[in-house]
């Protein structure tokens, strides 16, 4: 329990690393790593199975080993963020991250392969071990950051070393083991405060500007004072919110004229002193401006606590005039979405200014954390939240060509019809903020939707301002003004647009909740043309998709290059080993849908991740360990079993949307709760399959389970691939349904190799 507690303690944890070395889309790159490593270390334990020394002297030694390897393989994780991009960066660490996995799986599986006929007990406590990794996990992240938590995994693996080194009585071993796990535990005390494993470089910059670094269970927060408008706040040493060095009531009329005039507080002119919630508070630009034209209530929502109670309101609440403690100010640390969706009351104007900022914007076409307020049914919970003459204003990037800020059109043209207005392109406004000094390309744009139709007397008005803030009026009702906002917003069917435009900008939904993915699918196999905007996203594709495959072949080379292995010609039995294909690929299809479509309902990927991890794991231990009194090892109960299966991964698929709707005005722990118990049926009907598909080989064929071990790892590593792509190109709910097919697919093989096997006798 305590290996593969400590293997997921790892496989989340490198999910923050990778989140801040790299960008947001290599965190679940961390999944995949994993389920390499795990994958090749049970096909590596058949070699190790055939030494003589005996059983628990060599479980400690690898544990040991394994303790080490994991703080060599932090080692190299927190430093490649200064190494150049590209197919070897990402192989390199890819391969060097999945050692600690590989000498996991050579011991769980060691240890399964010395109990095969109680596999679904073995197996059901190596899950359990997982999911009580899955609760230890965010408070190792809390408590320690990300190094320290992953360090924290390894002084757990030197702790199993020193019990299989008890088991055995090799009591200078268990010395050994336990030395190495005071050390990393005074490593871990010492990391604090002098930050000897951290992360110096991201995303190909030196980090050394920090003045302050914080961790927690779903960021790193650091704070830097670079002389140039306020204190700034970074986010996974990415994303960036400054603090505003004034005191936002006791401004001079020009000072108090120059902030309103930037392009976020163009919305705050045309409704000067309203209630305003603002989504994504950070550190505090967009208050600032509420405050300052007059507004006596105005309420913030800010996900990350570390900026709210150490930055703002605690340690370095100097910085902003303790703007975050004034009267006026209500602070809410909640994820947006979650708070519009609850929310009772109703406001003059909702703001969301760069929220993700440059994060998710640099990670492009390819980012999968991506924020639940840039989806169609958002922008309808934001409607909702309106008063009658509310407005929404929304400020993206102004890239050239626009992507941005013309899907955030898209989406609030598509959000107005389905709330029933018949005239969408009255509702909207689009302005951009001239930057002279920067270029055309950096500029902002702000889009703002309306409730009702914008007034005419309004939209002179608002032009007049324009004008006053030397904004340019990239769309408003009314003008004849060209270009893409005109041709979306004014045409009958933006369909022709959407077809012929170099970018993907269609609306985006909360089953497609890809905002930053701009790149034209049906293009990217296409020979990339000078200046093709698809061209960036194709290669990092490609190259994450060859170090997967890479890894596949890896995989499937072991059991006849390593191992010698020949598989043997009975019949029937290469059909089989495709039931390992099919759950391979099917659980991680099943896991990788689930965690992105319920952050919709926790708020934020690490909580998606981890509540889905362990619930999976849970209920698929329960299952596996109900295995043999269930299936009982007959073909027919666990093809009823696989039928399950199938039938509840497809349930939760399209009840999905409806439960998240149901829960959300619940806590953050009844939503916990809820998703497990949302997850506990399917994952127990998944749990039954490969215990009872591996007892069935061992008892037929033996030697073939170290194929089924490769070939279910490799179908794994391919299957995270595969719902990436899926995810992007056909939605979350088609991914689960694949997962629900890929089950179907296994009780079919079984089906016929039964028929076979029937037919021989």
């Amino acid at each position: 329990m305590l290996t593969a507690a400590a293997a997921l303690i790892i496989e989340i944890s490198f999910t923050r690393i990778f989140s801040v070395v790299f960008y947001y889309h290599f965190a679940f790159l961390a999944v995949s790593v994993a389920l390499f490593g795990l994958g090749a270390g049970g096909v590596l334990a058949y070699g190790f199975a055939g030494r003589g020394t005996a059983l628990y002297p060599r479980l400690g030694q690898l544990s040991l080993a394994n303790a080490l390897a994991v703080a060599g393989a932090l080692a190299v994780a927190v430093r490649a963020g200064g190494w150049p991009a590209g197919f070897f960066t990402y192989a390199a660490v890819y391969f060097v991250t999945a050692v600690p996995f590989v000498f996991s799986g050579i011991v769980l599986s060691l240890v399964i392969a010395e109990t095969v006929e109680r596999v679904d007990r073995v197996y059901f406590f190596d899950l359990l071990g997982a999911a009580a990794g899955c609760l230890l996990v965010i408070p190792f992240l809390n408590l320690m950051g990300g190094p320290g938590a992953i360090l924290g995994a390894a002084v757990l693996l030197a702790a199993a070393s020193a019990v299989w080194f008890g088991l055995s009585g090799a009591w200078a071993g268990r010395a050994a083991a336990t030395a190495v796990a005071l050390a990393l535990v005074g490593l871990i005390v010492a990391n604090r405060s002098l930050r000897l494993v951290d992360v110096t470089a991201a995303k190909g910059r030196d980090l050394g500007q920090e003045r302050f670094v914080q961790w927690n269970s779903f960021s790193r927060v650091s704070l830097i004072e670079d002389g140039s408008g306020g204190p700034l706040i970074l986010i996974d040493a990415d994303s960036s919110s400054r603090i505003p060095p004034f005191d936002p009531t006791a401004l001079s009329p020009e000072e108090r004229e120059r902030l309103l005039l930037q392009g976020p507080g163009y919305a705050f002119r045309l409704r000067p002193g309203g209630r305003t919630l603002i989504i994504g508070a950070g550190g505090g630009w967009d208050v600032a401006r509420a405050l300052a034209s007059g507004s006596k209530d105005v309420t913030a929502v800010e996900i990350n606590p570390i900026i709210i109670d150490t930055i703002m309101r605690g340690r370095f609440r100097g910085l902003s005039r303790g703007l975050f403690l004034r009267p006026e100010v209500r602070v809410v640390v909640e994820d947006g979405r979650s708070f519009l969706r609850r929310a009772t009351g109703r406001y003059d104007l909702i703001v969301a200014t760069l929220v993700d900022t440059r994060a998710s914007t640099a990670a492009g076409a390819y980012a999968l954390s991506e924020n639940s307020v840039y989806t169609v049914e958002a922008f309808l919970d934001c409607l909702e939240r309106l008063k009658p003459a509310g407005l929404l204003s929304f400020t993206r990037w102004g890239l050239d060509p626009p992507r941005e800020s013309l899907r955030l059109a898209a989406l609030a043209r598509r959000a107005l019809e389905l709330s029933g207005r018949k005239e969408p392109w009255r509702h909207i406004v689009v302005l951009r903020e001239q930057n002279d000094a920067a270029g055309h390309a950096a500029a902002m744009d702000t889009v703002l939707v309306s409730r009702e139709p914008f007034p005419v007397e309004e939209l002179e008005r608002a032009a007049l301002e324009a004008a006053r803030a030397q904004l340019e009026i990239v769309y408003m009702p009314g003008q004849a003004a060209g270009g893409p906002f005109a041709e979306l917003l004014a045409s009958a069917d933006p369909r022709p647009l959407f077809d012929a435009y170099p970018y993907d900008v269609r609306p985006v939904s909360d089953d497609r909740p890809f905002f930053f993915f701009f790149s034209r699918l049906d293009r990217l196999f296409a020979a990339p043309q000078p200046g093709d905007p698809s061209a960036p996203a194709a290669r990092t594709l490609f190259a994450l998709l060859a170090v997967s495959l890479l890894a596949v072949a890896v995989m499937l080379a072991l059991p006849p290059l390593v191992l010698r292995a020949k598989l043997e010609r009975a019949p029937g039995l290469r059909l089989f080993l495709l039931y390992f294909v099919f759950l391979g690929a099917g659980y991680v299809l099943v896991q990788v849908g689930l965690i992105q479509r319920l952050v919709f309902l926790l708020g934020h990927p690490t909580y998606a991740l981890t509540v889905v991890i362990f619930a999976m794991l849970l209920f698929s231990g329960l299952g596996s360990f109900s295995s043999r009194r269930l299936i009982g090892g007959e073909d027919g109960r666990l093809m009823r079993a696989l039928a399950a299966a199938a039938a509840l991964i497809a349930a939760a698929a399209f009840l999905a949307g409806p439960f998240i709707h149901a829960g959300a005005r619940w806590t953050l722990p009844v939503k916990m709760l809820a998703t497990a118990l949302f997850i506990a049926l399917p994952a127990f009907a998944m749990g039954m399959a490969f215990p009872s598909g591996l007892l069935r080989l061992s008892r037929w064929q033996p030697s073939a389970v170290k194929w089924a071990w490769s070939v279910n790892a490799a179908a794994s590593v391919l299957g995270s691939c595969a719902a990436v792509f899926l995810s992007i190109s056909a939605g979350l709910r088609n991914t689960l349904l694949a997962g629900a097919l890929m089950y179907a697919a296994a009780l079919a093989v079984l089906a016929a190799v039964r028929r076979g096997a029937a037919s021989a006798r």
